[in-house]
């Protein structure tokens, strides 16, 4: 159930500690299963950058990257949860299709209040999600199978609702969680050579950077208080710095530009609720239990049923948010809205850091992969390659990410078969 290999070394001096005594920290290493999808992250951005002559990081295009990869970032999370259980959900498209047609109607050909749609439309969401999860959850049919037919039949109701033509446009509020930037409500402040840029973005910058540092410190420190192995202060310090310096210098390349995305700020509310959700909660705990090893699960009193029925019920929700955020960036919602988003979430997921059998991803991990595919999207779109080699990359890519997962597996010994 743990996405580390813990090393030998580390196994002795945790014992050598005792129970209830801390252990000491480990020396430097490089654990590839935890830390390789960020060092592969970097380096594609910094590859990129070069090929791009820069403009991969203008303000505008990271905040074009953002925007137009929110809807596969949102079922990313979901999916991250699924395949960690041990399923999987090929009916994430047609689900945006069909929640995004529903939206349409509702709000543009029955006049229904925006607020009151979105609410009709994430329950139609949590409904589909539903119908699936008691499928493979309570009547036993593989996942598989359950949301190959779903796929065929959401988008036969998209269709049906839609017809040939699309529904448009949106209300402004849908247009502005899609499209929309915050406002500019304290003014801009001069970074020097860089220009002025947003001052509430850089403070909201600084308030998660904060934010992080506090968790970050907590869970360092309850580690050492259970006798577990820490990063050593040093690296414990770099890693900090890293990821707020990281965070700080996105933030300001957006606030020069048009400010958050609020797309980015519904993103990082739920990056924040389903990484606390996933390490902090008893069902958290318990998806990663009912994907490691699903009969011990079971022996040891956790519902595996529900929590697999939930699962798919919240990714009906988040599949139906997606579609009410990609229909309103179009401005329409049409026939084909969600054709292979499938693909681009379950490859997000696994190059992410999912495994294969289950039992194993974060959050933040999914969220990275889906990003990797963004910047391949959007870095060989900025070079001018042709569709097909896109295609090509993000094929090698996941490919490669699969069998660093299998090959990380063979190395520390673990079963490659449940």
């Amino acid at each position: 159930m743990s996405d580390t290999a813990t090393s030998a070394t580390a196994t002795a001096k945790s014992a050598a500690a005792g129970p209830g005594r801390p252990a000491p920290p480990s020396r430097l290493s490089f654990n590839l299963r935890q830390s390789g999808i960020y060092v592969a992250f970097a380096l594609i951005v910094v590859l990129f950058s070069v090929l791009t002559g820069g403009d991969l990081l203008q303000p505008q295009n990271i905040s074009n990257i953002i925007v137009q990869n929110s809807y596969i970032l949102i079922l990313a999370i979901g999916m991250i949860l699924i395949i960690i259980s041990g399923h999987i959900d090929l009916s994430v498209g047609s689900v945006v299709g069909v929640t995004g047609a529903i939206a349409a109607s509702l709000m543009v050909e029955h006049d229904v209040p925006w607020a009151l749609a979105l609410v009709i439309t994430l329950v139609a969401g949590a409904a589909i999600g539903a119908w699936q999860g008691y499928w493979t959850a309570f009547f036993g049919i593989p996942s598989f199978i359950v949301t190959l037919a779903g796929m065929l039949l959401f988008r036969a109701l998209t269709l049906t609702v839609l017809g040939n033509q699309g529904i448009g446009p949106f209300p402004d509020p849908v247009r502005t969680l899609s499209n929309g930037f915050t406002g500019g409500y304290l003014g801009n402040v001069a970074l020097g050579p860089l220009g002025g840029a947003d001052l509430f973005s850089l403070l909201a910058a600084a308030a998660v950077i904060a934010a992080l540092v506090v968790t970050q410190w907590r869970t360092r420190a309850a580690r050492q208080g259970y006798g577990q192995t820490v990063d050593p202060l040093p690296v414990f310090v770099a890693k900090i710095v890293a990821a707020g310096a990281l965070i700080m210098a996105v933030t300001v390349q957006l606030a020069r530009f048009h400010n958050l995305p609020w797309v980015l700020v519904l993103l990082a509310t739920l990056v924040l609720g389903y990484s606390l959700l996933t390490s902090r909660t008893v069902f958290g705990r318990h998806i990663y239990a009912v994907g490691g090893n699903l009969q011990s699960a079971v022996l040891s009193g956790v519902k595996a049923k529900s929590v697999v029925f939930w699962l798919f019920v919240n990714m009906g929700v988040l599949g139906a948010l997606a579609g009410v955020i990609f229909a309103g960036r179009l401005n329409q919602a049409g026939p084909t809205a969600g054709n292979a988003f499938e693909l681009d979430a379950i490859a997000a997921a696994f190059i992410g850091g999912a495994a294969v059998q289950g039992g194993v991803g974060k959050v933040v991990g999914a969220i990275t992969g889906g990003l990797i595919m963004a910047v391949i999207n959007n870095g060989m779109s900025l070079i001018g390659a042709p569709s097909e080699r896109v295609m090509l990359v993000k094929g090698l890519v996941l490919l490669a990410a699969v069998a660093f997962d299998i090959w990380t597996k063979r190395r520390s010994g673990a079963p490659l078969l449940r």
